[in-house]
């Protein structure tokens, strides 16, 4: 089984132009900022949102193709959608929300009651199946959602931010055993989210949209460790520079070098510092790195037992370093201070 999808959809100003090939038992992940077109992109493939130009198949069947005047609607097509706020019916129990995935595709209803109890097991729930939504908790409801959705026995599953409506804690719980029930899925999995965390652990592939197209594809850890986008290296949390290269050497748009130890091509590139290899001083270091340069404390905030620090260049940068190094330090908003980072700590590449 496989998914191909060529989408375009025009809706008033907005273009979504994007174009996507996931084979059976893996996990696409669909990440960017707000308005970049993810929730469009989960809607076309389900039929809630019909294509403007292009076409969407399943294998050989054609699930949506304007110029050949073709189009499946969402309850004709083999797809699943677990949406963030979940959606259960109120009315219903647990056991009756999940049976009605299993009815919508074709079970009668003692058979799908049937197949809903075995799928209430799985997700470790055969106790609450008599429990209606309000009854539940987040995870609960979350877990209930997922086989109902499984229950109907997909080819293609999509997951609308399935995690955002957890608390911390019980994100973590349910991410682990999302996971294991994704794993057992042999279909085609499409997975929004903001998380890259969830992107991280649950996907096999990602793509990254930003205004409508594709912005960078690879897996978790290339998109990782070689951002191509301010948006996603944010997500991250490193730091990225656009420029010239030029032996070594990267020109820095809108203002200041990096030194690398490795050396590319010239011409456009990229080169990603972590912040936790930005070494901060309150006088000119010595030594050897090979990159430093003054600047000033813009942004300093706590996160879990670093600290972490922006700096106003050029280039800005952000530092993450022990609670004892800011104490040492004296730091305070608009201190000034000395950015070191080693050129074997930069990685450039070409764009």
């Amino acid at each position: 089984m496989t998914l191909e999808a060529d989408v375009g959809v025009t809706i008033g100003a907005f273009v979504l132009d994007v174009a996507l090939k996931v084979s059976n038992g893996r996990t696409l992940a669909v990440v960017g900022p707000n308005g970049s077109g993810k929730t469009t992109l989960l809607r076309t493939l389900a039929g809630l949102t019909p294509l403007t130009s292009g076409h969407i198949t399943l294998d050989d069947e054609v699930l949506d193709d304007p110029a050949a005047d073709r189009f499946r609607p969402p309850e004709a097509r083999s797809v699943a959608i677990v949406f963030q706020d979940f959606v259960l019916f109120p009315h219903l129990s647990a056991l009756d929300n999940v049976a009605f995935g299993a009815r919508a595709r074709g079970r009668n209803k003692a058979d799908a009651r049937r197949y809903a109890g075995e799928w209430l097991d799985r997700v470790g729930l055969g106790d609450r199946a008599g429990a209606h939504p309000r009854e539940l908790s987040g995870g609960q409801a979350q877990r209930v959602a997922l086989a109902r959705a499984l229950a109907s026995d997909p080819a293609l599953l999509l997951l609308d931010e399935p995690l955002a409506a957890l608390d911390a804690t019980t994100r973590i719980d349910v991410r682990r055993d999302l996971r294991r029930h994704l794993s057992t899925f042999e279909g085609v999995r499409v997975l929004v989210t903001h998380d890259p965390v969830d992107a991280a652990v649950l996907a096999d592939d990602v793509v990254v949209l930003d205004h409508g197209r594709i912005a960078q594809t690879g897996t978790p850890d290339d998109i990782t460790a070689r951002p191509r986008t301010p948006w996603v290296a944010d997500l991250v949390g490193t730091n990225l520079y656009r420029g010239t290269a030029n032996a070594g050497t990267l020109r820095v748009d809108g203002g200041g070098t990096i030194a690398a130890a490795t050396v590319v091509d010239d011409g456009p590139a990229f080169a990603v510092v972590h912040p936790r290899v930005v070494a901060l001083h309150r006088a000119k270091p010595e030594g050897t790195p090979r990159n430093v340069w003054q600047g000033h404390a813009t942004a300093i905030e706590r996160v879990g037992d670093r600290i972490r620090v922006q700096v106003a260049g050029p280039p800005n940068i952000v530092a993450e370093i022990t609670s004892a190094a800011a104490t040492a330090l004296g730091l305070v908003d608009g201190s000034e201070l000395w950015v070191a980072v080693k050129a074997t700590e930069v990685d450039m590449y070409s764009t």
